[in-house]
């Protein structure tokens, strides 16, 4: 695909259908043919992948990879199969034996089956049977990914992903950044945290409840920036696509969840928090909200206090991971987390 080949009356009546899906309506209705999913995955499901791309570089910072006995990918509600393609790109080929794609259409699952049979030859892929997509199943799931669809589940579907959800080893969960939706999600966290033997591996800092659900902080939702390649701001086909989705191409919000059950892990470090959000910048400083396992607190660093840092904190696309030291809500110190050593 290129950009001469892209299909821009498509893309503009997928972008109407997006606008305008309910929960569980408009499952399954949005590709109406394989044109559809070659110019979304190569425009729309690109940012999806920008955002993958984020998400796996924060778990490198916590050390996690999948078990060595994790060997199947499981990718539900797949569209284009862009979330698969990332994670395995991301973490081997090697190190998985099997991908197993599901969605509501046919003709995504036959998209993201062809695509990942490109990327990985050597990887057998397949669609999911009915008895594995089960909600009565119980078949063990090796890493299941989940991918933008919240916001589009009826009660019933979300009742059957949970059910796959618990036969899992490892959960790697993605959503757009909105209020509702992370919100949402954080509930879910709670309650997968008390009815099933997972850890939080990330975003969060700690095991503790999630502070973000407590009534007084119902303003706030964990959310996230992931940084789009800096080459696309000078390409006039993304800067053409940007303004005919309406999209901003500089912002790309999510939340995420990963989990998964080695109970053994040691915990992460007491001063190691999570900024949600952007750090909001000011002339004489910057004032960030920071997760941690003391909870929810709003920081300020002085830019006086520490110049590198804070010149750091407007810069810096890395995930916004650091151990902090400050003295009520005054940063007295902060260190990015590093990338473990090898």
């Amino acid at each position: 695909m290129t950009w001469t080949e892209l299909d821009w009356p498509a893309l503009d009546r997928l972008r109407q259908k997006f606008l305008t899906s309910t929960p569980g309506a408009a499952a399954g209705l949005y590709w109406e043919t394989p044109s559809d999913l070659t110019s979304y995955d190569f425009t729309y499901g690109e940012r999806i992948g920008w955002k993958w791309d984020h998400v796996l570089r924060e778990l490198r910072l916590r050390a996690w990879q999948p078990a060595t006995t994790t060997r199947s990918v499981f990718d539900w509600g797949c569209g284009s199969g862009i979330a698969a393609r990332r994670v395995i790109s991301f973490f081997g080929a090697e190190k998985f034996d099997t991908l197993t794609v599901w969605d509501h259409s046919p003709l995504a699952c036959d998209y993201a089956v062809t695509a990942a049979q490109a990327a990985f030859p050597s990887l057998r892929v397949a669609t999911a049977t009915p008895s594995l997509n089960s909600a009565a199943s119980t078949s063990p799931i090796g890493l299941l990914l989940i991918s933008h669809v919240l916001n589009e589940l009826s009660p019933d579907a979300l009742t059957t992903l949970l059910a796959l959800v618990a036969r899992a080893e490892a959960i790697l969960w993605v959503e757009p950044g909105t209020h509702a939706v992370s919100r949402h999600l954080g509930t879910l966290r709670e309650q997968l945290l008390a009815t099933a033997s997972f850890r939080v591996v990330a975003p969060c800092t700690h095991h503790n409840a999630c502070p973000i659900l407590a009534p007084t902080n119902t303003r706030d939702w964990c959310h996230h920036f992931a940084p789009p390649p800096s080459e696309i701001f000078a390409n006039p086909d993304w800067v053409k696509f940007g303004q005919r989705a309406g999209i901003d191409l500089r912002s790309l919000p999510y939340a995420f969840l990963a989990l998964d059950r080695l109970r053994e892990a040691p915990p992460p470090p007491a001063d190691l928090g999570r900024v949600i959000g952007r750090p909001e910048h000011f002339k004489p400083y910057v004032r960030l909200l920071n997760c941690d396992s003391s909870g929810l607190a709003e920081l300020e660093l002085p830019k006086r206090t520490d110049l590198a840092l804070f010149k750091h904190l407007d810069r810096t696309k890395a995930p916004l991971l650091y151990h902090w030291r400050h003295d009520g809500h005054k940063i007295l110190a902060g260190t990015p987390a590093a990338l473990p050593s090898v």
